[in-house]
């Protein structure tokens, strides 16, 4: 097989490099996964021992694709290639005491943090609303992606806000060692500090991993940038692709000078420039290109296409957003009639709150859609309380889990019972499940053992099904006998195919790899491509996607770019560098749009068209204002609802339900209403609290 077929000149120049440090600067739809991926297979056909290759990438998602295409190019391979949190993580699985853990350790999520923030805080007397548990959150995640050392954390951070943020964060550490537990920074943080402590275990990956190669080296953050540089200081054999212009992950502390560090770390690298796109036309290729240029911290990298010009930009100005959602929406309808495929489309936007008034007219409209990321399976409360449960089976000693799930469902154990148990163990030096002593209490502990002798006992799936009924949780909602309840159920119901997923793909039925397996979990907006809808998503979703036509809609001044970067260093420059992201999404036809007024969170506010826009060169735009007089109409409050009860509801008004979302009514029959969800119809009660007309 010859696997540089299909590769053009640049390309298999970056594939054939073989000994030192390689910069692959690969513009956007440039192919660096192909190169990635060959370079991987040139390397063990050229004599290259595959056990000593480690390939990371940010996503499961990309790891997966490159398993897949070097097995189809070459076969089975024993190099690591995955994310690098899970390469952290088999470090740390290896030399857990070393890191200060014992051997059955967990790994907590963002929401398990946050919880642990809200117990210090509360145990400390701090106002939350003063010391806000999500910038402490966030506080804590910088120290450890910076990688800070006690000293730089008392030089860089001497204000009294970062004195409280400085106890806290102690506190929190404290608690994860006493709960044998690690955050995902952790993940990061650790293998690093192991390396930096331990220079025989240091030399032994870098022996062991000779030749690295590096996906979206843009999005690197420090920790991972160090962790990067120690394990290819001995062979120097480190090839890393990425593009600065689309850094657009700096809430993560990523940081896209890393690029330019990399240059100055190994002043013999080699670089190479992928600009041949192979995704996009030519007329989307120069709006994004007019875009980047704006920027001064870029790399240049010109895309251009062999796929011709194409269509010109469609620019549409709207009055207001339900305007900018009628057109949008109405657009699709005509591009679907000339055979444009729903899975084809995507809208895409700078915040979450912007897809609610385009959802209605979805809805309205009947075109079936999804909503990426908004909602996010193993976010949800009956999926957290079933991991938690697996957790504490797992590992006795986690007490995060223990305070979620100890009075779930209700077993007569409160709040005030918990934290004394809390303090209990704190004063003791034990785990809280060692605490437990009470009638309740022991009631709770033998249903953990009980778990505990099922979980080595049964498979993955027969657990999920003895914990969900010895638990009570199916009993309690089923006995709620609600729509919601429903739903629950259905959720702890889909769970089992997690499961059986996990037991068929790797055919182990070990509780502990399927914890990481769960905790690894890094594409938070899962893109699922079974099902014929429109996709709505935010631009920062989309990252790393590809669709025919693309909408990018409310490009205005305070929206995109957004408010919040007009005070921020870098701020406008990441925003557009997120422009040129979404605007590169587009495979054949780009639409651009904004409103002059739009209501958003509440507010009704005048904005000025995006800045992004004006530098587009008007040759590349069709403009769809000409002759369009709808920007000067006022706006139609005829049929605007007045806020109060729902006995106006008639067939044909779009609802907003608190679990279900949008959805239309297609009957109604005196106080009872059938509704058409996205999930299907429903009969709801015309005045319950869950639903409200709009």
């Amino acid at each position: 097989m010859d696997i540089l077929k299909g590769l053009n000149k640049e390309q298999i120049q970056a594939v054939q490099h073989m000994e030192g440090p390689c910069l692959v600067m690969a513009g956007a739809g440039s192919g660096k996964t192909k190169v990635l991926t060959t370079r991987i297979v040139n390397l063990i056909e050229n004599g290259i021992d595959d056990y000593n290759i480690l390939a990371i990438t940010f996503t499961n998602k990309a790891a997966k694709e490159m398993r897949e295409r070097i097995e189809k190019m070459y076969g089975p391979t024993s190099a690591f290639i995955g994310t690098f949190h899970a390469f952290g993580l088999t470090i740390i699985r290896k030399y857990y005491g070393l890191c200060g853990l014992e051997k059955n350790f967990t790994i907590i999520d963002s929401d398990d943090s946050l919880s642990i923030i809200k117990k210090i805080l509360k145990s400390k007397n701090l106002d939350p609303k003063k010391f806000s548990p999500y910038t402490i959150r966030n506080r804590i995640s910088f120290i450890k992606n910076e990688d800070l050392s006690e000293v730089e954390i008392s030089r860089t951070m001497n204000t009294p806000l970062d004195k409280v943020y400085i106890e806290v964060y102690h506190a929190y550490q404290k608690m994860l060692k006493e709960s044998n537990v690690v955050d995902f920074d952790d993940l990061l943080l650790k293998p690093v500090r192991l390396f930096e402590n331990d220079e025989d275990i240091l030399e032994e990956y870098q022996e062991r991993y000779k030749y690295i190669l590096v996906d979206e080296y843009q999005d690197t953050n420090p920790v991972q940038y160090k962790l990067c540089k120690l394990l290819s200081s001995k062979y120097r054999n480190i090839f890393v692709v990425g593009d600065m212009n689309q850094s657009i992950y700096a809430f993560r502390q990523a940081d896209y000078k890393n690029i330019e560090y990399f240059e100055k770390d190994y002043k013999e690298c080699i670089t190479y420039k992928l600009e041949e796109n192979y995704r996009s036309t030519n007329n989307i290729l120069n709006a994004a290109n007019q875009v980047i240029k704006n920027n001064t911290h870029r790399k240049d990298l010109k895309l251009w296409s062999e796929k011709g010009d194409g269509l010109k930009i469609q620019y549409k100005r709207c009055y207001e957003e339900k305007d900018e959602a009628h057109f949008v929406i109405g657009e699709i309808k005509r591009l679907i009639d000339t055979g444009v495929r729903r899975k084809d489309i995507a809208i895409l936007y700078r915040t979450n709150g912007q897809s609610r008034v385009l959802e209605e007219e979805i809805v309205r409209n009947n075109i079936p859609y999804k909503v990426v990321g908004s909602i996010y399976f193993y976010n949800r409360k009956e999926i957290k309380d079933l991991i938690a449960y697996l957790r504490l089976i797992y590992n006795h000693n986690d007490s995060i889990s223990l305070r979620r799930i100890i009075n779930v469902p209700k077993r007569g154990i409160g709040q005030s019972t918990i934290d004394k148990l809390s303090d209990e163990a704190e004063l003791q030096g034990i785990s809280m499940y060692d605490c437990l002593s009470s009638k309740k209490e022991l009631e709770f502990k033998k249903l953990i053992e009980e778990l505990t002798e099922d979980s080595n006992s049964m498979s993955l799936t027969s657990l999920i099904d003895a914990i969900i009924t010895k638990t009570g949780m199916k009993d309690e909602l089923v006995n709620e006998d609600s729509l919601e309840a429903e739903l629950r159920l259905d959720n702890l119901m889909e769970f089992k195919s997690v499961t059986e997923n996990f037991e068929e793909n790797e055919g182990i039925v070990d509780l502990g790899a399927f914890l990481e397996e769960v905790s690894l979990v890094a594409d938070m907006s899962q893109h699922r491509e079974d099902g014929d809808e429109i996709t709505l998503m935010t631009i920062h979703g989309a990252k790393g996607l590809e669709f025919d036509v693309v909408f990018l809609v409310g490009l205005e001044e305070g929206i995109f770019p957004h408010s919040n970067s007009f005070n921020e260093e870098d701020g406008i420059e990441e925003e557009r560098r997120l422009c040129y992201v979404g605007i590169t999404r587009a495979r054949e036809i780009l639409y651009i749009t904004n409103a002059r007024r739009r209501l958003l969170y509440g507010q009704t506010k005048e904005n000025p068209v995006s800045r992004f826009v004006k530098e587009i060169d008007d040759s590349l735009i069709e403009n769809k204002n000409v002759n369009d007089t709808s920007l000067e109409k006022p706006v139609d409050t005829s049929k605007m609802y007045i806020e109060g009860s729902n006995d106006d509801i008639q067939v044909g008004d779009t609802i907003q339900h608190e679990t279900l979302g949008l959805g239309v009514v297609v009957k109604l029959d005196g106080s009872l209403i059938d509704v058409a969800f996205k999930t299907g119809i429903r009969k709801l009660m015309k005045n319950h609290k869950s639903i409200k007309k709009l």
